[in-house]
């Protein structure tokens, strides 16, 4: 009788699991036996003419100057482009959070609206904003008596241009979880600050900040996650260009696995960010943890 009560949780989940089996595990294990075969889409109807051939992908990205410039790329718009998300989703937060701002809902509901369209229309958008000659970038850049600068076609702005479009579109988001923060800091501990005499910033850096470190690790986290996999900005944008300076780890998979059928090759270069991904978070629980005690 227990038994039979015991094995009826199982009986509900089966399903999910069951398609979590077949539509995430087993997708995942074959990409991994995949990444030691030289496999590409001309064997796909002959699978005799697979090879395993070890560990030689692996050891190939290691001495690919393209894949470093795109692990090097991925660093830099990881490294600049979160503290900058993370910051502008903050002052949004306290801007929202403030008594005498007016029509919060509607504020609100600007900020959050590029984060619900969708990535490419966005994209597409913002390459006529910074077209070199037509763009109102350019334009608003003349009135102050700053030449045109081509964002996209030069290799030291076309970085930024991505990442400055990647922290518009995506701040918003972590601005709501700030928001919910926000509410969690003790109105209590407000109050006393002021009695005693603190200011806006001395209550800031020392009753806000700590309250929200928890919800602040949590969005730094995540954003880093989203981040190594940038894909849609360089793909619609540059297209990984100009010189393989806004080439992405995500992107040179692509190219390696549907533009060039080197699906092995590809498949070890997911596997590569994977432990990257999976380091970050590893090294984030380590952190919490100490934090916690």
């Amino acid at each position: 009788m227990n038994g039979r009560f015991t094995a009826i949780p199982y009986l509900f989940l089966a399903p999910a699991i069951g398609l979590l089996l077949v539509f995430f595990m087993l997708p995942v294990g074959a990409a991994f036996i995949l990444s030691f075969t030289d496999f590409d889409l001309y064997a796909m109807g002959d699978p005799t003419a697979w090879r395993w051939i070890g560990a030689d992908n692996y050891l190939k990205l290691i001495g690919d100057p393209v894949v470093l410039q795109a692990f090097k790329n991925t660093a830099y718009f990881v490294l600049v482009a979160t503290p900058l998300s993370v910051g502008a989703s903050l002052v949004a937060a306290l801007a929202l959070d403030a008594k005498m701002v007016r029509f919060k809902s509607l504020i609100r509901l600007g900020f959050f609206a590029p984060v619900v369209t969708t990535l490419v229309a966005v994209a597409v958008v913002w390459r006529y904003l910074y077209h070199p000659t037509y763009g109102l970038l350019n334009w608003a850049l003349s009135l102050v008596g700053v030449s045109p600068i081509d964002w996209l076609g030069n290799p030291n702005w076309a970085m930024p241009a991505l990442i400055m479009m990647a922290v518009w579109k995506n701040f918003g988001y972590n601005m709501l979880i700030y928001l919910a923060g926000l509410q969690n800091v003790p109105a209590e501990l407000r109050e006393a600050a002021r009695l005693d005499g603190a200011g806006v910033w001395a209550e800031f850096r020392h009753i806000t900040v700590p309250n929200l470190m928890p919800t602040t690790n949590f969005i730094v986290v995540m954003t880093i996650i989203g981040y190594c996999q940038f894909f849609a900005e360089p793909y619609v944008m540059t297209n990984g260009g100009p010189l393989n300076q806004t080439l992405s780890v995500v992107l040179l998979m692509y190219r390696e696995g549907f533009r060039f059928w080197r699906l092995g090759y590809a498949a070890a270069l997911a596997f590569v960010l994977f432990a990257v991904v999976l380091a970050i978070s590893s090294l984030s629980i380590v952190l919490r943890r100490k934090e916690a005690k």
